[in-house]
């Protein structure tokens, strides 16, 4: 058998890794250009930006996040931790939050978690300690962190979305109670004696702090307070509730806690010969896309899920950057959307 040593020139030699100093070379940019595209940074725009790309395609160029770590102390990547992509809440939040990171020229890493538990949790952020990222953002949504067992790891720049762990952790949530309010107000403002509501799961934050709201409007203004229905954020469970509601008459003005409960509402009273808003209006949470599309056009409560991505980027990333956590709730405003759903009541 031949062996070969290092020196001998019949022995392979390792292929040099391609660099960023050679993809400026054949694009024509410097090498800060080339780790702006790189970064995904949006100060590189046009031409100059495919220029890059062609360039690290025909070198078979892949950035070495480990090496830019080491030289800068980060990994422009942030992990978002979600329990669920199923609520319009949660996926246009994480829209927003990609969408703005990518601004800042960082990515985003998802992990999601099947069951919210203490497991659950810490067994995300140890895959997302392996993944390599700077900070984390966990899309909480359930009542997890009142819990005296679940805990966030310390140490983690973190920010947490739609909780009332505001006392511990930095938090980012939609003005839940206000846009109830509003919500209620308008219908009792239109002349309703009292308003029914349709709340979300009994495990959300986002579900209690409304139904709270509706009930604390009703009896500010001394009027009685109608049993509470429950449904899961669908329009099936709305739909549900609907032709139980359809059945009785004093039910003229429901509040529900999402849109797509709002929709089953309008399928139920439309099949019981209820008309909306002659018989019965009907108030959303939310505003879909699709609203102004329900028939009649649904008046519901906007959420600003954009801002709320951009917050949690943005206050992420000010931990990230002076290493240093301020606890509390960053409340994002609503606002009522009046369209053809709602009206006075009958007689």
């Amino acid at each position: 058998m031949t062996r070969t040593s290092p020196q001998d020139p019949a022995a392979p030699r390792r292929r040099r890794g391609v660099s960023m100093a050679d993809v400026a070379r054949l694009a024509g940019v410097s090498a800060q250009t080339v780790s702006r595209v790189s970064n995904g940074h949006p100060s590189v725009v046009g031409t100059t930006r495919q220029h890059v790309l062609d360039a690290m395609r025909q070198l078979g160029y892949r950035p070495n996040s480990a090496a830019r770590a080491l030289k800068y102390g980060e990994f422009r990547t942030i992990g978002v931790i979600l329990f669920t992509l199923s609520t319009v809440g949660n996926s246009r939040t994480l829209e927003a939050i990609v969408e703005h990171a990518a601004e800042e020229g960082y990515a985003i890493t998802l992990i999601p978690v099947a069951v919210p538990t203490q497991d659950g949790v810490l067994g995300a952020f140890t895959r997302l300690g392996e993944l390599a990222v700077d900070a984390v953002i966990v899309i909480m949504e359930v009542h997890l962190l009142d819990a005296a067992t679940v805990t966030l790891p310390p140490g983690v720049q973190v920010v947490v979305v739609d909780s009332n762990g505001g006392d511990r952790y930095s938090v980012v949530d939609t003005d839940q109670g206000d846009g109830a309010r509003q919500a209620v107000r308008h219908l009792l403002d239109l002349g309703h004696r009292t308003v029914w509501h349709v709340a979300g799961p009994e495990e959300s934050f986002a579900a209690e702090r409304r139904a709270e709201a509706w009930r604390g409007v009703l009896a500010e203004a001394g009027r009685p307070v109608p049993p509470l229905s429950r449904g899961d954020w669908s329009a099936e469970s709305g739909y549900r509730t609907g032709l139980a509601l359809a059945d009785d008459p004093a039910c003229t003005a429901v509040f529900a806690a999402n849109d797509q409960m709002a929709l089953g509402l309008l399928r139920a009273f439309h099949e019981r010969g209820r008309t909306v808003p002659g018989d019965v209006s009907v108030v959303g949470f939310d505003d879909i896309p699709d609203a102004t599309s329900f028939i009649p056009p649904l008046t519901t409560v906007r959420q600003d899920f954009t801002e709320v991505g951009r917050r949690c980027v943005e206050q992420v990333l000010r931990q990230v950057r002076e290493q240093h956590v301020e606890p509390g709730t960053s409340l994002v405003p609503t606002r009522l959307v009046v369209r053809a759903s709602t009206a006075a009541p009958p007689g």
